[in-house]
């Protein structure tokens, strides 16, 4: 069964196609959710006539409901003639306690002062929070003589999805893979699966952790138009997006005028954007900072006498001014946010660092036209999983090392538990995939801890090691940062070139002491790792070798073809000018394209000729991906000679150098026969 027959079958009403948002929002500042609330219902199945006439209903109700800022008095005047007429806005409701009434302001519509019955805001007390509500709002007027306010709230109803069964949720995930879930939540919020690999999937995923788990404190740092402020803005009806400079004690927690309770108390989630340092802003509040520290540790923060408690999790979303090369040698990951809160102290609370430069920037192609969530019903399902904790799972396959301060292993297991919901929100996954989710949660955690033994020397005292040891085998693993890794590697790189003169020269010498460096083993891969090429990979194991076979059941594709024209070149550099080498490729491909295989393959080993490759191929459905050469090394492909992520863009400086190029998870195993 397809994805798409599967998702209709198991969630029917409850999915839209992503692509109709899009389709009808026009210029209506409005956000996803209010408009698939909409979608979901009138356009939730999958029949060409009804999703038409939906998009046309919908359509309508924007056209008709929607106050546009530019339109409203034109909507003023249709409520003053029509006596009651329904619009869509954001509602804020304050209390005067002068005339000892609530009063409501209508932000598109331009209007203060509206009295609002106690009933309704004591109903949806998030109207009271400030930052907004969007609702469907039956308006009247009074034409009575001598009345304050003619304006007339006669009902109000916030946007969002009714009676939900997490129960029903859960069952009906049972019914899909790991993966196939996993692409119904990139669906789901508004991206193309299709176009990110398994990491670059997670780490979308993982901005959701901050919506099913309470007091959990996320920083994404990267750059412009990847989408980082998206699921914080559209997604929920239980976050709100507030700008970062525009943060303040009293708005955030408690207005000591009035005793009025700040965001923490009404959202879920609050998400400080554009959450980095410019020239000319204003000097950050050491007092906010101080309470935001207490708040991220204690779920506690005191304004005046009283000591408030709240379950708000804090998301910082901002943009990096330098590559993440500069920053490691000459600054520190957190160099962009604003200096009032660069401290040891704050940045110790933040339990995961999400590693924004590696999302790629969001492109009209990388959006999705399949069926997803409709995100009020995920927002909804995701609020009812703030009441569980997963992390206890945890406990069954690791035990995390003892040099952790009790800080880290929150922070681990608070990710992995989010983690869990998301993707395996009925607790059944394998060692393997529970692992997965562990070393993501422990490398964000480790970014943090990193950055900070740079910026803080206390941390330098106390070193930690970021490792754990698997129950069932006793393995230790020590997970490390990509980024890390990608930079050690572009460094030796530097070096290699550096000395390559130095090494042509003792040429003997070095050959000699290569093959005695030579040992079996195992290397593995992670997915966007960089420094990774041909050379580096395969060169040292095949020197001397005259004969070499490739045996890869995908070589099928074009950029296929040119990694395997890309091989040829290495093993060409890799030899003596006047050496020669057989080179045999054993592949498939289904019977439609065998020609086209065939003809690739031809021009390949037409091309490869003058530089003494002498190529030869068959065609057998077999499934193992190896090397073998008759110097006597046998190397194992788990993604055949399929390990770089193709290119999207036309002119790409990855494209002419692999070390360039983002990867593809895998394992390259090196055997002596």
């Amino acid at each position: 069964m397809l994805l798409k027959e599967k998702i209709l079958k198991y969630f029917e009403g409850k999915v839209v196609r992503k692509d109709l948002t899009s389709k009808i929002k026009g210029n209506a500042v409005v956000p996803t959710y209010v408009l698939e609330y909409l979608l979901g219902q009138y356009c939730a199945v999958d029949d060409k006539a009804i999703i038409e006439e939906g998009i046309e209903k919908v359509k309508d109700i924007i056209k008709n409901n929607y106050v546009h800022r530019s339109e409203a008095e034109m909507v003023k005047s249709n409520i003053r003639d029509k006596k009651n007429y329904k619009i869509i806005d954001k509602v804020n409701v304050s209390l005067n306690d002068r005339a000892n009434i609530y009063e409501a302001e209508l932000a598109n519509l331009g209007i203060r002062n509206i009295p609002i019955s106690d009933n309704v805001v004591m109903q949806n007390q998030k109207l009271l929070s400030g930052g907004g509500v969007w609702c469907i709002i039956n308006m009247g007027y009074s034409h009575e003589e001598d009345i304050k306010v003619r304006w007339i709230i006669e009902d109000l109803k916030p946007i969002q999805v009714a009676n939900i069964s997490f129960d029903e949720y859960i069952e009906s995930r049972k019914n899909f893979t790991s993966e196939e879930w996993v692409d119904l939540l990139m669906h789901s919020i508004g991206l193309d699966p299709e176009f990110f690999n398994k990491r670059g999937k997670l780490i979308q995923l993982s901005r959701l952790i901050t919506h099913v788990e309470n007091n959990y404190n996320f920083i994404e740092l990267g750059p412009k138009g990847t989408g980082k402020s998206h699921i914080f803005s559209e997604l929920s009806p239980h976050g709100v997006l507030v700008s970062g400079g525009d943060v303040s004690k009293a708005r955030l927690f408690v207005n000591n005028t009035g005793n009025k309770i700040g965001l923490v108390g009404y959202w879920d989630v609050i998400a400080l954007d554009e959450f980095e340092q410019d020239k000319g802003s204003k000097r950050v509040d050491g007092d906010l900072v101080k309470i935001l520290q207490n708040y991220m540790a204690n779920q506690s923060f005191n304004r005046g006498k009283e000591t408030y408690q709240a379950t708000a999790s804090l998301a910082y979303v901002g943009n990096t001014k330098h590559t993440v090369p500069y920053m490691l040698k000459n600054s520190h990951l957190f160099e962009s946010i604003p200096e009032g809160y660069i401290k040891g102290a704050f940045l110790d609370r933040m339990h995961i660092y999400i590693p924004g430069w590696e999302v790629r920037i969001l492109k009209n192609n990388v959006f999705s036209k399949d069926f997803g969530f409709i995100v009020d019903y995920m927002a909804e399902i995701f609020k009812e999983m703030r009441k569980s904790d997963y992390s206890g799972i945890l406990d069954q396959y690791i035990d995390l090392d003892g040099s952790l301060s009790q800080r880290d292993k929150m922070a681990i297991r608070k990710t992995f538990s989010g983690l869990m919901k998301i993707i395996y929100p009925h607790k059944v996954a394998s060692e393997t995939e529970i692992l997965e989710l562990l070393d993501f949660a422990v490398e964000g955690r480790k970014r943090v801890k990193d950055q900070l033994s740079i910026i803080d020397e206390t941390f330098r005292s106390e070193p930690v090691t970021f490792e754990y040891t698997i129950k069932s085998s006793g393995i230790k693993v020590r997970p490390e940062t990509l980024e890390k890794l990608n930079y050690q590697a572009e460094v030796v790189a530097k070096q290699v070139e550096i000395t390559t003169e130095a090494k042509e020269e003792n040429s003997n010498v070095e050959n000699q002491s290569e093959k005695n460096f030579l040992t079996p083993h195992q290397t593995i891969i992670k997915d966007n790792q960089t420094g990774i090429s041909y050379k580096g990979l395969f060169a040292s194991y095949l020197k001397g070798a005259t004969k070499i076979t490739i045996q890869d059941p995908d070589i099928r594709l074009p950029y296929q073809f040119k990694n395997l024209l890309e091989f040829c070149v290495m093993l060409s550099n890799n030899k003596e000018p006047e050496e020669e080498i057989d080179l045999e490729i054993v592949t498939w491909n289904t019977e439609e394209y065998l020609l086209d295989s065939t003809t690739y393959l031809e021009e390949i080993q037409e091309s490869v000729q003058e530089i003494g490759i002498h190529l030869s191929h068959r065609f057998e459905n077999l499934h193992d991906r190896n090397i073998m050469a008759d110097n006597r090394w046998k190397i194992g492909l788990g993604r055949g000679l399929d390990i770089f992520e193709k290119s999207e863009n036309r002119f790409s400086v990855a494209d002419i150098d692999q070390t360039r190029r983002k990867c593809k998870a895998c394992e390259i195993t090196y055997l002596k026969f």
